[in-house]
């Protein structure tokens, strides 16, 4: 069983999270995930829990999770399989193996299946959150480079051209996703239309700036949830646009 700890350990190992990270946690014994469901809260986490693989699989395709902790030994779909299934549809959210199955041959598995981190059980629970928050981290700090991207409610899977809004994923055309896209890649920066048309659109003769502004604004009624007061898709005047994330 893992151990517990109180509140003034919990206080004492300080917690660095500033927002909260959706933890997804597949794990079939109930004293443990509502345990863990519990400490994660504590340390401002929010907790969607599923019972089974398949409970999970459908949680990855409604939710914005942003890790996984995994059970391996579960009823019908083992955590290896369902572990397996969301490397193979295109899932890089980081995954924490959390198993009883502490042999060399199971971590290596995992690992080579995509987990990014192996705790055995029993587990303490204070080191768990610190690498939790360590995966998180170095999860944030690599986003580009996986790939992915998160702002506010939207998830950005380029490898698989897939974006989401509260885990519900949108229709974008080819140059809807483009435009975005060469939005994302400048963390913040502002692209010049002129840029823009030259990235998406490779600059044709029979393009015009304002075409950039007609697509931004079908990009802005996908994403914003008041399009005419944007908070992602900013304006700069006389410039072009910036991504704020």
């Amino acid at each position: 069983m893992m151990k517990m700890t109180d509140k003034k350990t919990k206080e004492n190992a300080g917690s660095q999270t500033t927002r909260e990270a959706k933890v997804l946690l597949v794990e079939d014994h109930e004293d443990i995930a509502y345990g863990l469901k519990n400490n994660l809260e504590f340390e401002n986490y929010g907790v969607e829990i599923a019972g089974t693989g398949a409970e999970g699989l459908q949680l990855m395709n409604r939710s914005n999770i942003d890790i996984i902790i995994l059970d391996l030994m579960l009823p019908g779909m083992s955590g290896y399989e369902f572990l397996e299934t969301i490397r193979n549809e295109g899932f890089r959210v980081p995954v924490l193996i959390l198993s009883a199955k502490g042999e060399e041959v199971d971590k290596v598995r995992g690992f080579r299946l995509g987990a990014d981190d192996y705790v055995t059980k029993p587990f303490g629970t204070m080191e768990l959150m610190a690498r939790v928050e360590a995966i998180l981290r170095r999860s944030g700090d690599n986003k580009e480079s996986k790939g992915y991207w998160k702002f506010g409610d939207i998830e950005v899977n380029v490898d698989k051209r897939i974006v989401r809004k509260n885990g519900r994923q949108l229709n974008m055309t080819p140059l809807q996703f483009e435009l975005l896209h060469a939005l994302l890649r400048r963390n913040g920066a502002v692209a010049k239309r002129i840029e823009l048309l030259d990235e998406v659109w490779n600059k044709p003769e029979d393009v015009v700036t304002r075409t950039v502004d007609t697509h931004i604004a079908e990009l802005r009624n996908k994403l914003e949830d008041t399009p005419s007061e944007p908070n992602y898709i900013l304006t700069v005047p006389k410039v072009g646009y910036k991504l704020k994330t």
